[in-house]
């Protein structure tokens, strides 16, 4: 794999914590803009050097920090524009709902849960008491933008209760090309090792990728709060399909055009080893309707062509494993396999990730990670090395001097055959200068020829005003 060399173009700066990156043509409008979408409820639109905002909804967010130092992962992480948005002007968000802050499904600090293999109930916890033990609501709304150039809300979705703050995803919605349908991916509801096993229960909303089908109205102004499929009005549960369960926190679904199909990439969030992602072309989704059917019955639903990543059994191509250190040796890792059970039961079903790059890599020319913060299929030309290739993000690389800290940029090659594949460092020339540089969301244009990049001077939301956006152009 060659070294491609790039350097970074600001377009807005100063802004909170960039969430999601993507274009859209305003109905009557004639240029492609930049929606920039921040984690406390702020979409800015830029276009022809002119920053405007497109809607602000703070007040509708949760309050943010408060409760863990200034880190969060709610707010707003979803943004989506209906295909069709230059003709209806309809659009999507998914964000966290102010006022809704409940005491949390576990007590103690929500990172704080490890399973120990030695003691079965840490293996088998169950989320009791739903209704009150629970840390937010997440809401998945349609917007559309009147004729009088004003967003109003229309109508919501899915209302989420969730169990933690963290793994509510990021760029969490997007359109699927082939289907039409609204991609809504939800990671598996927080802390760490998935508590209570969500994500690869057919039931819980959590650790999935939902498509819904926007299509379908079903006059259900408010829909009940819930946080199992079974628990949605059925003519809410018609308009939703499963296509991949095992989700830890997924950074986006992406498609890429490849012939007469697309290839879609999938970004899982590890825990402690690595980070992965996952491509696939076909697969059969399963009909909520008929997961809800077969709980009912008590039996298996066909899975034939359903997509599993495996988690929290597996971590990406490893095991899940508990981290500790040798006490006969201080540099070395003790590495204890977290649920034996569970990663055999999966080992079979899951798909193989494309690639897992590792938190810990003693290889000169790669990079330790942190967390894999975006992906993004690159089309254009004006990059050459990368063209046609798959570019992915990493909130900070861990070697070498951690102040300032430097976030990663990295491709991979579409494969041509199924195997694991390794990845490439991107070059990236500019000057931060004294300032940490967290590398927080990657995004692209229409035809993925242009690459965004959102970059945040503090992991911290309540930091405010460290965010700068940038455009990736050749060196």
């Amino acid at each position: 794999m060659i070294q491609v060399k790039v350097s970074l173009r600001p377009i807005i700066s100063k802004i909170n914590m960039p969430t999601v990156l993507k274009t859209a043509i305003l109905p009557g409008d004639s240029i492609e803009r930049l929606f920039v979408a921040t984690q406390v409820g702020e979409i800015f639109y830029i276009g022809n050097g002119v920053i405007g905002t497109f809607l602000d909804i703070r007040q509708r967010i949760i309050k943010l920090g408060a409760s863990s130092g200034g880190y969060d992962e709610r707010g707003l992480v979803g943004l989506a524009f209906h295909p069709d948005f230059y003709y209806n002007g309809l659009f999507y968000l998914h964000y966290s709902v102010a006022g809704s802050q409940g005491p949390g499904a576990l007590t103690g600090t929500f990172e704080s849960f490890k399973p120990n293999p030695c003691d079965t109930d840490t293996l088998n916890l169950k989320w009791l008491n739903r209704e009150i033990q629970y840390d937010h609501i997440d809401t998945v709304e349609e917007w559309v933008l009147n004729s009088n150039g004003q967003p109003q809300r229309r109508r919501t979705l899915l209302n989420i209760r969730r169990p933690f703050l963290n793994h509510n995803g990021v760029n969490s919605l997007n359109f699927s090309p082939e289907t039409g349908k609204l991609v809504l991916t939800t990671g598996d509801g927080g802390s760490g090792y998935d508590p209570f096993n969500l994500s690869q229960n057919d039931m819980e909303i959590a650790g999935k990728i939902i498509e819904i089908d926007v299509a379908k109205h079903t006059f259900i102004d408010n829909p009940p709060v819930v946080t199992r499929f079974n628990e949605l009005p059925v003519s809410i549960q018609e308009t939703l399909t499963v296509i991949a369960k095992g989700g830890r926190n997924i950074p986006g679904i992406l498609f890429q055009r490849f012939y007469n199909y697309y290839i879609k990439y999938v970004g899982n969030v590890g825990q402690d080893l690595v980070e992965s992602i996952f491509s696939f072309i076909h697969y059969k989704p399963i009909p909520v309707t008929q997961l809800v059917q077969a709980a009912l019955m008590n039996s298996e639903p066909d899975q034939e062509g359903f997509i599993n990543f495996g988690w929290r059994g597996w971590e990406g191509a490893f095991p899940t494993s508990i981290i500790t250190g040798c006490s006969a040796n201080p540099s070395l890792d003790e590495k204890t396999v977290s649920y034996y059970n569970e990663a055999i039961e999966t080992s079979v079903r899951r798909l193989q990730p494309l690639i897992s790059y590792f938190h810990k890599d003693p290889r000169s020319d790669k990079f330790g990670g942190t967390a894999l913060t975006g992906v993004q299929p690159y089309m254009g030309n004006g990059i050459p090395g990368l063209t046609g290739n798959v570019v992915f993000a990493d909130l900070a690389r861990k070697e070498g001097s951690h102040h300032p800290v430097r976030g990663v940029l990295a491709y991979i090659r579409v494969p041509k055959e199924c195997k694991l594949n390794d990845f490439s460092v991107i070059k990236v020339d500019y000057n931060f200068g004294p300032q940490s540089a967290y590398y927080v969301s990657l995004g692209a244009n229409l035809n993925q020829s242009r690459l965004y990049l959102g970059v945040y001077g503090s992991t911290k939301v309540a930091d405010a005003h460290q965010g700068t956006v940038f455009e990736i152009i050749p060196q």
